[in-house]
This record gives structure tokens, C-alpha cells and sequence, in this order.
């Protein structure tokens, strides 16, 4: 090879490791480095917030919303046509056969607090609400997902093609930058055998 194919080969061979380089670069950045409480943006955290599990029971007056946190059910009863919540009332709710006495907490809010954490599935749900002499029967199903075992694999997979990615790319590097030094190597050797 002459002196000027193999300076053509390392203009080459070095605007590669810089292409790579940048490749590198540009992917690492990407990924978020950030441990638990930095924010990333709104719509990211909008996308990826687990919902959290509840159930609505309607009736002719009454709509009894339940929101399940932990061991914690949070009742929410207004009236139906009004949606004024509903301030004195006496709530029963049977879950898959187990009945429970709701606890009043504020103007239309009422909790129950559950012996242990309900286990992912779906749980019939029976109120009987009592507002002075007036008895109404609500009907609904609290639905319990377990996505959290979905999105931690996904996080996982995810994570596994960005770093496989990037080592294929070091990797290519290295071998670019070995094969200019030998080039460089070889025609120094050239250059000054020939001097």
C-alpha cells in the first residue's frame, strides 16, 4: 500500500471512531440516570403512574366511589343527581362475603380500614347505605391488578438493550481505535524505513 491509500484508510478509520463515539455519546445521554424523586417531565410521570384501584356503586340516588390504598378503602357517597355528597349516613360493605362498618371522615368521606392488603383479582362489592330511615342496596367490583411486576420487566428489558447496545458500540470503538494505531504504526514504519 502506498502512503497515500493508507492515510485515506486512518481519515476514514478515525472519522468512524468519532461517528462511533458521538453514537455512544448520544445514547448515554438518553438514558435517565436520575434516582427516586427527580422529575423528568410531567407527561413521563402522567404515563407511568400505576392507577390505584377502586370501584363505583350507583343506585337510583345514591354513588358510592371506593378508592383502595394499602389496606385503606376511602368511600366517597353523594347523591346521584346532585353530586352534593351525602353527610349523614350509616355505610355496610360486604367485600366477596366479609362485611365491613365504614367509618365516617369528613362531609361525604367515609374509610374503612381492611385486616390485611387484598390480593390482585377481582372482589364482588355489596353497600348498604342507611341515610335516617331510607335503606339503599349498591352494587360494583373493585378490580386489583398487579402491573407493578410488568412495568419493573419492562424497566428491566429496556435497560438490557441499552446496555447491550452500548457495549456492542465500545466495542466497535476499541477495534477502530486498534486497527488506526496499527495503520499509524505501519506507516511510521514505512516512512521511516524509507527516510
Amino acid at each position: 500500500m502506498n502512503q497515500s491509500t493508507l492515510q485515506k484508510i486512518s481519515m476514514t478509520i478515525s472519522s468512524g471512531i468519532r461517528t462511533i463515539g458521538l453514537a455512544i455519546g448520544l445514547a448515554l445521554s438518553s438514558l435517565s440516570w436520575a434516582g427516586e424523586g427527580h422529575d423528568h417531565g410531567d407527561a413521563k410521570a402522567a404515563t407511568s403512574a400505576p392507577s390505584t384501584p377502586r370501584f363505583t356503586a350507583v343506585s337510583d340516588a345514591l354513588e358510592l366511589v371506593g378508592v383502595l390504598n394499602g389496606k385503606q378503602i376511602t368511600l366517597y357517597l353523594d347523591r346521584l343527581e346532585t353530586n352534593a355528597p351525602v353527610k349523614d349516613a350509616q355505610i355496610e360493605l360486604d367485600l366477596s362475603g366479609v362485611k365491613f362498618v365504614a367509618q365516617k371522615h369528613g362531609e361525604g368521606e367515609f374509610e374503612i380500614v381492611l385486616p390485611s392488603e387484598p390480593k390482585p383479582g377481582v372482589i364482588s362489592v355489596t353497600a348498604t347505605v342507611t341515610i335516617d330511615k331510607e335503606v339503599d342496596l349498591l352494587a360494583g367490583e373493585l378490580d386489583i391488578h398487579s402491573d407493578l411486576n410488568g412495568q419493573g420487566s419492562a424497566s428491566k428489558n429496556e435497560w438490557k438493550k441499552w446496555l447491550s447496545w452500548a457495549l456492542f458500540s465500545a466495542a466497535a470503538l476499541m477495534a477502530l481505535i486498534f486497527i488506526r494505531k496499527r495503520l499509524q504504526t505501519h506507516q511510521a514504519n514505512r516512512t521511516g524505513g524509507a527516510a
